[in-house]
């Protein structure tokens, strides 16, 4: 969702001339002084901000602090959330101080920003379980220790603690009821005549106090979000000026979408999670490596760290030569994400499984025995007494996260996009059982050519008959 301009301070946004325009066309602004905006901004990070040459002046003048918050909603992130961690990646690798700020208090709430009904609510077990895991995904992009550690802190720390009339007759006269029902998280609910609670309505108010807090505490100065944000950022920075005399700024990020159209982050089996538990390191991968033509380039700049010149280069490129900078892509975001290891063993499970070995035949051409697929496909685990009474194919397909559901797999087997070892499923209520398993105890399921899991045996029972398997292959 695009946001639209709101009352308050005018936008002043990222460069939109550059030197040599047509005559007419708004003059090009003076060239960015701080390496860190000089980087979101051609790096394509940079959609509105209330201030960008005052921002930049005090990035080039020194370090500053800037936050992002987080809501713990789910315990990962997911890639719709990659690019506002980039952004807290840009800001420390340009020598300032990232903080990232977990919602223990507004997860209780609920952001209605983007959503066309209210968030259900969590318990706190729930929140702070999920805020654990959150942070293990920060700690793969950001340095928690040393000089200039980024901070991860959690807003229930002085939400949780305030009194409800002392706040409202401290803050509450700075927010106008007519301007936040012109907020367009405001707006959208009320012009499709779909509920909004007031405890939702409450959410920008404690945002923006948030941004207060974290000046006060931290000498926070800047909050980015995605462009859905900007009321909210705006109301923060006009609370800061009003009530302390806080010089706040805001910036926020594009929305991301595909060239199709289509809203990033989700796929035909769900979220592209950012946690190794919830996505593994070659689905990760992969995803990337599905990228569209059109976006490539763009994904190089936002969502890996290679020169700009490189990038430039490989966007580039042409008719087959273009799925090699989606292999790069991937790799390089896997490696970010999951680690550089990792992201080396998911490109080479993908060479495996869609080149095959040099001087080997293809996969499932094996004689009457399909080739084993490679070991870092996304691996699911079934006891040998399920597998005895045959599991139908469409079961696994779900459980494995190929599908969404049973029906979506029933209509993959009949468009015949299913396949068992290699081999198309033709029945839709068709299982698979002992005598699936390959010489190395798995059952290699595929939906489409590019989307695979593994089915195992589970327990030690299993890894015995793998290895008498191996003893009687010939």
């Amino acid at each position: 969702m695009t946001a639209t301009p709101t009352p308050g301070p005018t936008p002043r946004s990222a460069p939109e001339s550059a030197p040599g325009a047509a005559p007419g066309a708004a003059p090009a602004p003076a060239p960015l002084r701080s390496e860190l905006l000089r980087t979101l901004v051609t790096r394509g990070y940079v959609h509105q901000c209330t201030d960008l040459g005052a921002l930049d002046t005090a990035a080039a003048s020194g370090q500053i602090t800037g936050y992002i918050g987080f809501d713990a909603t789910a315990d990962s992130l997911h890639v719709g959330s990659l690019v506002q961690i980039m952004l807290l990646r840009h800001m420390q690798r340009a020598g300032h101080r990232p903080i990232v700020l977990m919602g223990g208090g507004t997860t209780k709430v609920g952001d209605p920003s983007g959503r066309d009904k209210g968030r259900q609510l969590l318990s706190q077990q729930r929140i702070e379980s999920n805020i654990a895991g959150i942070r293990r995904v920060f700690e793969r992009f950001l340095d928690f220790e040393g000089s200039g550690a980024a901070l991860m802190v959690d807003n229930s720390d002085w939400l949780d603690a305030l009194h409800y009339i002392p706040f409202l007759r401290e803050y509450g006269r700075h927010f106008s009821v007519n301007r936040m029902l012109g907020f367009e998280s405001v707006k959208l609910r009320l012009d499709r005549e779909q509920p909004l609670s007031f405890l939702e309505f409450n959410y920008m108010v404690l945002q923006a106090y948030d941004f207060l807090e974290l000046g006060r505490r931290y000498d926070c100065r800047l909050q980015m979000g995605g462009s859905d944000q900007w009321g909210n950022i705006v109301c923060g920075v006009e609370l800061g000026r009003r009530a302390t005399g806080l010089d706040l700024y805001g910036l926020t990020s594009p929305l991301i979408t595909l060239a199709s159209g289509a809203k990033m982050g989700k796929t035909a089996a769900g979220a592209v999670w950012l946690n190794p538990d919830r996505f593994s390191p070659y689905e990760y991968w992969q995803h990337w490596r599905n990228t569209e033509d059109a976006d490539v380039g763009r994904f190089l700049r936002l969502f890996t760290e290679l020169p700009l010149d490189e990038t430039a280069r490989l966007e580039a490129l042409e008719g087959a030569e273009i799925n090699e900078a989606k292999k790069i892509l991937a790799t390089e975001a896997t490696a970010l994400c999951h680690g550089r290891e990792a992201a080396r063993e998911a490109a080479e499970t993908a060479r495996r499984t869609f080149e095959g070995e040099a001087g080997t035949e293809p996969p499932g051409s094996h004689g009457d025995r399909p080739v084993v697929a490679p070991a870092g496909l996304p691996t699911i685990e079934v006891p040998r007494a399920r597998l005895d009474g045959g599991v139908p194919v469409y079961d696994l397909m779900r459980e494995a996260g190929l599908v969404r559901s049973n029906s979506e797999a029933r209509r993959l087997i009949r468009g015949g996009g299913a396949r068992v070892n290699d081999k198309p499923v033709r029945d839709e209520t068709g299982t698979v059982g002992p005598g699936d398993l390959s010489a190395e105890g798995a059952i290699k399921l595929s939906a489409g050519r590019k989307r695979h899991a593994l089915v195992r045996l589970s327990g030690r029972r299993a890894a015995g008959e793998r290895a008498r398997a191996r003893q009687s292959d010939p």
